[in-house]
């Protein structure tokens, strides 16, 4: 068990810069992902793929499994090092078992799912419900029904995160749909 926050950074930095898993052996490093690009595991569906033809129903996934790289990575970049999280011996004497991604890494999948909007995609804001949680090396798929469009580009947007048909975010989001060109 981690005896402080120090220990759990010091942790934590030591695991992402060398690329290893807890046992030592090389795990892959994070992907280097250019704008616009996709990697081969991402699943994308959408039922409209024009910005001016966008209307009330539409609806964007996004799938992809979150990893234990992923979830090293998430707390190198924003510094969230709680145990939970990356200590499997700690994680396992809690109610939950083991450890688990971080409910802000699971949330960030439905601003993937954002991304594939037809235009350029400008969060207004979100509202996040947590329902259960996510472990490591779990798929999840994103969902974003658009619920109404509240003029000048707006949109209020229903967004979920589902795992086997349940339910482990709940949300809604307000988004500004620009024009690329603009």
């Amino acid at each position: 068990m981690l005896n402080s926050a120090a220990a759990a950074n010091r942790a934590v930095v030591a695991t992402v810069d060398s690329h290893s898993d807890r046992d030592g052996t090389a795990s892959e490093p994070v992907a280097r992902i250019e704008a616009g690009e996709s990697l081969p595991e991402w699943r994308v569906e959408m039922s409209e793929d024009h910005q001016n033809k966008l209307s009330v129903g539409d609806h964007v996934e996004f799938t992809k499994t979150i990893t234990d790289e992923d979830i090293k990575a998430f707390a190198a970049a924003s510094g969230d090092t709680n145990p939970l999280h990356l200590d499997e011996a700690y994680a396992e004497t809690t109610r939950f078992r083991g450890r688990l991604a971080h409910g802000v890494l699971v949330g960030s999948l439905i601003s993937a799912a954002l991304a594939r909007l037809p235009g350029l995609v400008v969060y207004l804001s979100q509202d996040f419900e947590f329902h259960a949680p996510v472990y490591p090396n779990t798929r999840l798929t994103a969902t974003i029904d658009l619920v109404e469009a509240l003029g000048d580009g707006q949109y209020r947007l229903r967004t979920r995160v589902i795992h086997d048909e349940e339910t482990v975010i709940d949300g809604e989001a307000v988004v500004l749909l620009d024009d690329q060109s603009v």
